[in-house]
């Protein structure tokens, strides 16, 4: 009966042990790149409700700036 080669266990161990590495390796790197693009998301939502609110008061604004002129009471001359 063969005696299996040692060297060859060996070698596909430890390539074995370096795949998982790597896997853990990808798999701790893709759940901060998912972390990082939920706050991303988080942050653009944040910032597209403000931009919103801006907006709003700057229509308010100009409406109550340049009001239809039909509107207005005449001056005091006439």
């Amino acid at each position: 009966m063969p005696v299996p080669d040692t060297s060859l266990e060996f070698q596909f161990d430890r390539r074995f042990a370096e795949l998982e590495t790597r896997v853990a390796f990808q798999e701790h790197t893709l759940a901060e790149m998912s972390d990082a693009l939920a706050e991303s998301r988080a942050e653009t939502r944040r910032a597209l409700q403000l931009l919103q609110r801006a907006l709003d008061d700057l229509k308010q604004l100009r409406s109550e700036l340049h009001s239809d002129p039909g509107e207005e009471p005449p001056p005091p001359h006439y």
